[in-house]
């Protein structure tokens, strides 16, 4: 049997219009955008469909939408492919938590209110502190650690070969980007981002989000679901909000997540929620690996036909 992932956007994937189209659609999305403004008390789904674009960029906004969106996917491909079996997942960031919630770690309203809450403590943090991010574009990670050591940043996201996102302070970033073009970065580019995610200066949302992750059951997976911290697949409940709790400052293992998959014999990996970002990682990590992705009803039909043949 072909073993299969999930994996689920992480923030800086949302657009104006994500979901919209599987909302007018399918009835089974539409429910879940109005359970989802039921359960947080605002209208979530209209952002997500409208915009405007300054309120949906908001880490506020931007981290239960992205987790919505990427639920009606999974949703659509569990009801549109009923005979699909999926072996273990994973999410970038914020996306964690939705592949937690699909393993049957946390309930969809549970994990909305809870990755809304660290938006809001995220949103907080970076209001704090003068913070910024980076993209070093085809310069290892031995010598962009030694940047950042040389710079005063940390290693935000190891994504793929060739692309790893660093963070800290405004002007430390300038001056990281500037050492790595001279250590022989293809490009170093600053990003457009609130502030210094995945850095110590996102420390002081750390502990709300303890006390937050305390409010809610969290249960054993039913299935992997692979740490962005460790890069190794969740333990027991306790250790799962030590270890979200714990990612808000440390660096995320997206390249190592996907190596130690692939070298448990997994073939197979469909993205789901807006954009494509994971699928491009992949390309980069292993070129024969086969990905697909749900994030609109061309997608879905694809992803589906593709998997009910492949079943038949």
């Amino acid at each position: 049997m072909q073993k299969t992932a999930l994996l689920f956007a992480g923030q800086g994937a949302q657009h104006v219009g994500m979901g919209k189209e599987l909302a007018e659609t399918f009835s089974t999305a539409s429910a879940i955008f109005e359970q989802a403004n039921a359960a947080l008390g605002y209208d979530l789904a209209s952002i997500c469909f409208n915009g405007p674009d300054s309120d949906l960029t908001k880490t506020e906004n931007a981290q239960p939408g992205i987790f919505l969106a990427s639920w009606v996917a999974f949703q659509l491909l569990r009801t549109n492919v009923p005979s699909f079996q999926f072996q273990a997942a994973a999410g970038l960031s914020l996306g964690e938590f939705t592949a937690l919630a699909a393993a049957g770690v946390m309930s969809f309203e549970h994990g909305l209110g809870v990755v809304r809450e660290r938006g809001r403590f995220m949103q907080e943090a970076c209001e704090m502190s003068q913070g910024s991010m980076a993209a070093i574009i085809g310069l290892d990670e031995p010598i962009t650690r030694e940047v950042c050591l040389e710079a005063g940043v940390e290693l935000a996201n190891l994504n793929c070969p060739g692309q790893i996102v660093i963070s800290g302070a405004r002007e430390k970033i300038d001056r990281a980007c500037e050492l790595a073009k001279t250590r022989g970065a293809k490009r170093a580019l600053p990003l457009s981002v609130a502030g210094a995610y995945h850095s110590q200066l996102m420390a002081s949302a750390q502990p709300k989000l303890r006390a937050a992750l305390a409010e809610i059951p969290l249960h054993s997976p039913a299935l992997p679901v692979i740490s962005n911290v460790t890069a190794q697949p969740h333990g027991a409940a306790a250790e799962i909000s030590a270890r979200l709790v714990e990612q808000v400052t440390s660096s995320v293992r997206w390249e190592e997540s996907i190596r130690f998959l692939l070298a448990d014999g997994f073939t197979r990996f469909i993205e789901l929620g807006p954009g494509t970002a994971l699928t491009g990682f992949m390309k980069r990590i292993d070129k024969n690996a086969q990905v697909m992705n749900i994030a609109d009803t061309g997608t879905l039909e694809a992803t589906a036909k593709t998997l009910l043949a492949s079943s038949a």
